[in-house]
């Protein structure tokens, strides 16, 4: 597996050659919460689903935080069903119409595994068991927490992530076995594995077991949601992509000032197993952002991540 970057058009034409057909294409959207308790979405919300829509992939993934729960006094079943509605039509339901899977992972503010939000998270479930895709499930007994699916010779898995921290209910067993014998390998979670943004340093997975796992099933690509900065990184032999928001709260990176601007992430897969990856930004969506604007290298210590394009096997 290799990872292809697109930086901008010139670097794209260096690395693509001749034209490769993709045999997957994905999006990935996250954090698209506003305010809490909040049932309106931004029209860039709308613009954003339209634009992948446009794009035609065969599938979506959301890593999280699709509504703005997880508040003291906790919000009343009525309230967060309400935002599931709100969130439905301005989501689900276009991309159900355009014939376009939507896969889910919980976040922090949709389904906190922290004690006092376990309302939340029974509603979360009940939300996306009524609307569970059919896809190739290889292991879905806790859907929509922790599952595992094939699509076209990849196979997916949610991970279950959204307190810091190890993660718990047997799900690093259950990687391994899902992962055994899997050619190309992607995992999604809430939270990062490693940290991306100012502010969010510590709430992150933060386990050097799990990077171990990682690389031991040969996990090609952990992409994360949380930290609402796009940063594509790599680590061990690992790929880690951590995803712009669409919502509120845009953030900049670690060791810098400016804010990453709000935007998706589309994974585009060769029958090869090659993975290219590209993230959107602008007024519609449709302008890449340029790798070359962002940090060499993230973190410090252990959680060092070096930007993807810069990794020894990236090309």
């Amino acid at each position: 597996m290799a990872i292809r970057a697109i930086l901008g058009v010139v670097l794209w034409l260096i690395v693509s050659g001749a034209t490769l057909a993709q045999e997957l294409r994905v999006a990935v959207i996250s954090d698209l919460n506003g305010s809490y308790g909040s049932t309106q979405y931004s029209p860039r919300i709308a613009d954003a689903v339209q634009r992948i829509i446009a794009l035609a992939p065969d599938l979506v993934i959301s890593t999280g935080d699709m509504v703005a729960g997880q508040r003291r006094p906790v919000l009343s079943e009525l309230e967060v069903r309400a935002m599931w509605d709100a969130f439905h039509k301005a989501v689900t339901d276009p991309l159900t119409r355009a014939g376009i899977p939507l896969v889910v992972t919980p976040g922090n503010h949709d389904a906190s595994a922290y004690g006092g939000f376990e309302g939340e998270r029974a509603i979360y479930a009940a939300e996306w068991t009524e609307k569970k895709p059919q896809l190739n499930y290889t292991d879905d007994r806790d859907f929509p927490f922790f599952y595992a699916f094939r699509m076209k010779g990849v196979t997916f898995v949610s991970l279950d992530a959204t307190v810091v921290g190890s993660l718990e209910g047997g799900q690093e067993a259950r990687l391994r076995k899902v992962a055994a014998g899997q050619d190309t390998l992607i995992a999604f979670s809430h939270l990062p594995l490693w940290p991306f943004a100012v502010g969010r340093e510590t709430e992150v997975i933060g386990d050097p077991g799990l990077q171990d796992l990682f690389g031991s099933v040969g996990l090609d690509l952990h992409l994360s949601g949380h930290h609402h900065a796009f940063y594509p990184g790599w680590k061990d032999g690992t790929a880690f992509v951590g995803q712009a928001c669409l919502g509120g709260g845009t953030r900049a990176l670690i060791g810098t000032t400016d804010r990453s601007e709000r935007g998706f992430t589309l994974l585009e897969i060769s029958a090869a197993g090659d993975i290219k990856i590209t993230a959107y930004k602008g007024e519609t969506f449709s302008t890449p952002v340029d790798w070359t604007s962002l940090p060499s290298q993230l973190g410090q210590g252990a959680s060092l991540l070096t930007r993807l394009d810069l990794a020894p096997d990236a090309r």
